[in-house]
């Protein structure tokens, strides 16, 4: 009879792994009803099923875990025999062995055979975690198919959503001293707010504009390996720091924003690291968590102690208003968010119920045209003219020429000359001095200024460029403060 165990022990050494190597001979008698899931962090995070067969672990890695949804079948790949005793093992295969990295038991129990060929394998498993009947489909080689057949195994349970759109807040004044302690109050982030969707340890990341930028943020995939077979929906912000001033700055993150190439994206992301700041939790473990209270969504985020190299959970207070403000301006950061402790999420919408305060002044743009540049900015652009969307089409603001890399400068140059046009994007007309020279553009670009203040005509004053908003499109587009 052939050594099921044989290729096992090929890919094994029992002087440098900790993983049970038996000798060869006769294998064990046991009763074929112990299961064993196993995760397992090796190059790509997966989980191991693990059925006990005629004296072996007959086992399948399956990269996203156990499903639970029966609409929906996980890959499953077949992989050697292993002994029995394996069904105990949890520890580090060292680096550079096959398997290498960490291996902890997910859950492990008994389990009745209702069919075992070839083609189909079909078993009720009895975990503390894993739970009902499924079956193993052969597709071919050694790819299968785990499919549940049994209804989710929690009453209301739902799949994880494929789309949240975020909830905004809305520009006002801080809540009044009888009020203030009805508040929440986060710092406000320079960055990119974001979504992550967490499914059998995977993580996508999608921007409010419903942008995909998992590819943008390689070090955000490990979020997904630390939660492993929890799924989650998290919202919050991508930031990173200027490495000059150790300061978060929007524009240290703006070159992060635009790369898709692969090679320049690992290279960006070793030099411009980026971290994300988790601030609220809408989906958890089959569940939808919008409907619930604020402070009870912060209590359930903060139980998933999510804090690592590149994300943290920054804390909330609750009430103190006044405190948390100058707290954030001594600190440079861009202000606060005041939160509803009783409030619903609401995605998608701006509400009252979220209000923000801000340190400086700020306004995102629409670009409606430019003007090419003179002197040392010859051949590239000079300036941007800039709009706000009203009731009758673009509103006119004013331009900005100052606060431009050369990098930002080549990008704006790149991606505003295929939208070039001959006639003004703008609703009403304009200084005949501002429109000498100018390119004019569709209105689909939206960037970001800093300025000192509105003028009585609705002009920005003294605006500096702070970068682009691929993540934001033309029509979200409101006035940050009023002129």
């Amino acid at each position: 009879m052939a050594d099921k165990l044989s290729p096992y022990r090929r890919k094994r050494s029992a002087s440098r792994t900790t993983e049970p190597v038996p000798a060869e001979g006769p294998l064990p008698q046991g009763n074929d009803d112990t299961f064993v899931i196993q995760e397992h962090h090796a190059r790509a995070l997966h989980w191991d099923f693990r059925l006990e067969r005629g004296g072996v672990l007959v086992s399948w890695a399956i990269p996203k875990g156990l499903p639970l949804d029966p609409k929906t079948n996980h890959l499953a790949v077949q992989t050697e025999d292993h002994p029995l005793e394996y069904a105990a093992f949890e520890g580090e295969i060292p680096a550079g062995e096959y398997g290498g990295g960490p291996v902890r038991i997910w859950d492990r129990g008994t389990y009745e055979c209702e069919e075992w060929t070839d083609r189909e394998v079909k078993v009720v498993l009895h975990g503390e975690r894993a739970q009902g009947r499924y079956a193993l489909i052969h597709t071919g080689g050694k790819s299968w198919l785990i499919h549940r057949m049994d209804p989710p195994p929690v009453e209301g349970w739902e799949p994880v959503p494929e789309l949240i759109r975020p909830m905004l807040a809305t520009l006002g004044q801080l809540p009044t001293p009888d009020e203030d302690a009805s508040f929440g109050y986060e710092t406000k982030w320079d960055g990119v707010r974001t979504v992550v969707y967490v499914q059998g340890g995977r993580a996508r990341l999608m921007t409010r504009n419903d942008l995909d930028v998992t590819a943008a943020y390689p070090e955000l995939q490990a979020l997904g390996k630390a939660l492993g077979a929890t799924p989650v929906v998290l919202d919050g912000e991508v930031i990173a720091v200027d490495p000059a001033t150790g300061r978060i700055s929007f524009a240290a993150l703006q070159p992060r924003m635009h790369l898709r190439n692969q090679a320049q994206v690992r290279r960006l992301a070793a030099q411009v690291p980026v971290t994300y700041c988790v601030f609220d939790l809408l989906y958890l473990d089959g569940h939808h968590t919008t409907g619930l209270p604020y402070r009870q969504r912060r209590e359930l985020l903060e139980s998933l102690d999510l804090r690592g190299s590149h994300w943290d959970t920054p804390p909330y207070t609750s009430g103190g208003g006044p405190d948390a403000l100058s707290a954030a301006k001594e600190h440079g950061l861009e202000g606060i968010v005041a939160k509803r402790l009783d409030s619903v999420y609401e995605p998608g919408r701006r509400s009252r119920a979220w209000i923000k305060f801000k340190n400086t002044q700020t306004q995102e743009v629409v670009l409606g045209g430019w003007k090419p540049g003179k002197g040392m900015r010859a051949g590239t652009i000079g300036s941007l003219l800039l709009g706000i969307p009203g009731p009758e089409g673009l509103d006119y603001i004013g331009q900005v020429g100052t606060g431009f890399t050369q990098g930002m400068l080549d990008d704006l140059y790149r991606q505003l000359r295929p939208l070039e046009r001959k006639t003004s994007p703008f609703a009403g007309a304009l200084p005949s001095a501002d429109v000498k020279d100018v390119h004019w553009v569709t209105p689909k670009i939206v960037g970001e200024v800093e300025f000192t203040e509105w003028t009585p005509t609705g002009r920005l004053r003294h605006p500096t460029w702070r970068g682009l908003r691929p993540d934001k499109s033309a029509d979200e587009v409101t006035l940050e403060s009023l002129p």
